[in-house]
């Protein structure tokens, strides 16, 4: 069991590939710039399930910052960092107040570094994303903005983008994790990182999960 499990993780893992800026060769791999995932009008005592899974799809699918706006919950992140630490990974959480003045210098002036950022806003409203999804630029900045119960009309004019994974009503979480999945293309939900202690096996039956602490200290 012990060799069976060192030979899986000295596999090597499948590449993340990523869609071409516009205008650039189909097929290119690319280093793509940070992504965040901003979640509005969070209501603590209301909401931490469903935005606990935002922000572990957002870890497991490749996001780097997963930002909170609306009440303020120090337990949420805590729950994301225990993630982080078991199954690796380093996705920051950010709380911040005013989310329309944030969005709209993101977009504007700041994201960041200094220059204009570019918006994502998951609605079913919005056009096709697999239509969309090869326009968006990828050298700058990212963040896919979810929204909450209620969503200020501003987020529709400050976003470059608006779209849809269906125009039918469905779960955020849903849009969330098929639009990182086509953004990040083949093998962004096999994502793996290299500092987690536990790694879930795959198995057609039952479950296997190796602890890499444990098999150091053997």
């Amino acid at each position: 069991m012990l060799e069976a499990s060192m030979k899986w993780l000295q596999q090597p893992h499948p590449l993340i590939r990523r869609y071409p800026l516009e205008g650039f060769a189909g097929g290119t791999t690319m280093t793509a710039s940070p992504l965040s995932v901003l979640r509005l009008g969070y209501r603590k005592g209301r909401d931490p399930r469903i935005t606990t899974h935002l922000a572990l799809v957002s870890r497991a699918l490749g996001a780097d910052r997963f930002i909170l706006a609306g009440d303020e919950d120090t337990d949420l992140f805590s729950n994301v960092e225990s993630v982080n630490e078991r199954f690796g990974g380093s996705m920051e959480c950010e709380y911040i107040k005013g989310s329309m003045g944030w969005l709209k210098r993101f977009v504007e002036q700041d994201a960041g570094d200094g220059e204009p950022g570019v918006a994502v806003h998951l609605t079913m409203y919005g056009e096709p994303y697999r239509e969309v999804i090869p326009h968006i630029r990828r050298d700058r900045p990212v963040v896919l903005v979810v929204g909450g119960a209620k969503v200020p009309g501003d987020v529709f004019q400050h976003a470059q983008y608006n779209v849809a994974v269906g125009n039918q009503p469905h779960s955020e979480v849903a849009a969330l994790a098929l639009f990182m999945e086509a953004w990040f293309g083949e093998g962004g939900s096999e994502r793996h990182f290299p500092d987690a202690r536990l790694i879930i096996e795959p198995s057609a039956r039952g479950k296997s999960v190796i602890d890499k602490q444990r098999l150091e200290e053997e």
